[in-house]
């Protein structure tokens, strides 16, 4: 099979080459997916440069935890209608080293859920880590009905999702935004207020947002840099849930503001939620897309023999969407 693959942890352009390999076969429990698409996210970029410890182990990586295909063939276990079914791939590069860059792909079948008829392929590369992640942000810490949510950087990956969901499901959202462009984005995803994450006083902007009432929920795309503006915003109970923090990595805690104010900070990866959560991500996303109200952006649909430049747009940080690599 045609496949993307490193053997060493580095820059894109050194490490990252394009093949052929067997092509596995599905175990037991497993389905084998034909590979239509595979998303690339700022995770798989950061694992293949060294963020994650002995991702290497004893062979080669096959990068990419999201994509989307058809299924093939099914391992002992799994119902043999499945054969033929079009699905979606979340976790596919996690706790092992093959994920979806590749043609073929052997998976738990848990790890690929029905696509619908009327989504595409390319879509399907968005759900896992960019949407998954979104409804953890949101669904944590119980039902936004009728609460008032901030969320910073609502043009980006998540953020773009999490406007959607807290937005379709009750709340009141105002978004952060740099620039007209995205403002507009956030308002057409459901945001009723955006304001302009580079004001001098961007704590006394949202509240301004918000009629100068205190807000229940932030969820943030860079929780470093907006923390002092997210503890003065947040009232008593509120919750913080963040998912990235790249200005400030190693941020320090205005403790006592915090505990007097009895936040809660919740830090979210989708590899680590529980199957419980999981499961009901994939089910409301199995409703949004039957019902058709998820906006989705697809900034880039490259080849995968290109993986190198796709790899590349993602680390220069600027792209608005997705970036999809088309296995055939």
């Amino acid at each position: 099979m045609r496949a993307a693959w490193f053997e060493a942890i580095g820059k894109a352009s050194e490490v990252l080459q394009v093949g052929e390999l067997d092509a596995p076969s599905p175990g037991a429990g497993e389905v084998l997916v034909r590979l239509h698409t595979s998303g690339i996210n700022p995770s798989d970029v950061k694992k293949r440069a060294g963020s994650f410890p002995d991702l290497l182990g004893d062979g080669f990586v096959i990068p990419n935890s999201d994509g989307a295909g058809v299924i093939e063939a099914v391992g002992e276990g799994v119902d043999a209608a499945r054969t033929g079914e079009r699905v979606w791939i979340y976790q596919a590069q996690y706790g092992r080293r093959f994920g979806t860059a590749a043609q073929y792909l052997a998976i738990d079948s848990r790890r690929a859920p029905t696509l619908p008829d009327k989504t595409g392929f390319d879509v399907g590369a968005c759900l896992g880590i960019p949407v998954m992640t979104a409804h953890r942000c949101v669904f944590a810490d119980g039902d936004v009905r009728g609460l008032t949510v901030l969320v910073t950087g609502g043009a980006g990956r998540v953020g773009y999702y999490a406007v959607q969901w807290a937005g379709r499901n009750g709340a009141n959202v105002i978004a952060t935004a740099s620039n007209p462009d995205d403002a507009a984005t956030c308002k057409s995803a459901g945001a009723s207020q955006v304001v302009n994450h580079r004001d001098n006083n961007l704590a006394e902007a949202v509240l301004d947002a918000n009629d100068g009432k205190l807000i229940d929920r932030v969820i943030d795309v860079d929780f470093g840099a907006n923390l002092l503006t997210s503890v003065e915003v947040l009232r008593i109970g509120g919750a913080i849930a963040t998912y990235a923090s790249a200005q400030d990595p190693e941020p320090r805690l205005p403790f006592f503001r915090m505990m007097y104010k009895d936040l809660t900070v919740r830090f979210v990866i989708v590899y680590a939620m529980p199957e419980s959560t999981k499961a009901q991500a994939v089910d409301d996303i199995a409703a949004a897309l039957t019902d058709g109200w998820m906006q989705h952006r697809i900034a880039h649909t490259i080849p995968l023999d290109d993986i190198v430049r796709g790899n590349e747009i993602i680390e220069q940080g600027a792209v608005r969407g997705a970036v999809i690599l088309a296995i055939d």
